[in-house]
């Protein structure tokens, strides 16, 4: 198994942790659209990406090309990630109302956050507090991995998310998921896609 990141300091953290569960993984540090270079490899059963981290990405397409150079054919790509329209959102209105105010498509230019707390609890102060994000829209995603080469295999939204993405209007359920309080049924929070590289 191998893991990337451009951040020397999670790789530490993710090579304690994996030390502690006794798994074997090569952590590798490396700016995602140079994935193939740092690797030197094309030949991996299996790219998972997770929740938070499509939405560092400015160019969508270059990032389901390198996912469809990392795989061998008949790899897979397996993505969970938080839904576009989620990120569009601002936080609920004190009557529970949701509005869009964010882009939900890719723009050239990133949405520029400066704050110095984040959605990890802690009592650290963050010293960077600015950060660039980028949206990406459901077909966007789709139309990138089906240009790379890659056949969707499955595409499932879902009411729920693995952390609180709206504090005091959302609940946790018995799974660690959370969902809205509210008509739940208004909107996705999250996805899971597959898709192939063929054999």
């Amino acid at each position: 198994m191998t893991g990337l990141d451009f951040s020397p300091a999670s790789l530490s953290l993710a090579q304690d942790l994996a030390g502690r569960v006794g798994a074997d993984v090569d952590f590798v540090e490396s700016d995602v659209y140079d994935a193939v270079e740092t690797l030197g490899r094309t030949d991996f059963d299996l790219v998972f990406t997770g929740i938070g981290a499509l939405c560092w990405l400015p160019n969508i397409r270059r990032w389901a090309e390198v996912v469809a150079r990392l795989l061998r054919p008949g790899g897979r790509l397996f993505l969970r990630e938080g839904h576009p329209i989620l990120w569009a959102l601002s936080e609920p209105r004190e009557d529970g109302l949701l509005v869009v105010e964010y882009p939900y498509f890719e723009r050239e230019e990133p949405l520029v956050w400066d704050q110095n707390s984040t959605y990890v609890q802690t009592d650290a102060r963050l010293s960077a507090t600015v950060t660039h994000e980028w949206n990406h829209g459901l077909g966007e995603i789709v139309t990138a991995l089906q240009c790379a080469g890659l056949t969707l295999t499955a595409l499932v939204e879902h009411d729920s998310v693995p952390y609180e993405a709206f504090p005091g209007s959302m609940e946790r359920l018995d799974n660690g998921e959370w969902q809205l309080i509210k008509a739940r049924w208004r909107l996705p929070l999250s996805y899971t896609l597959q898709a192939g590289k063929p054999a």
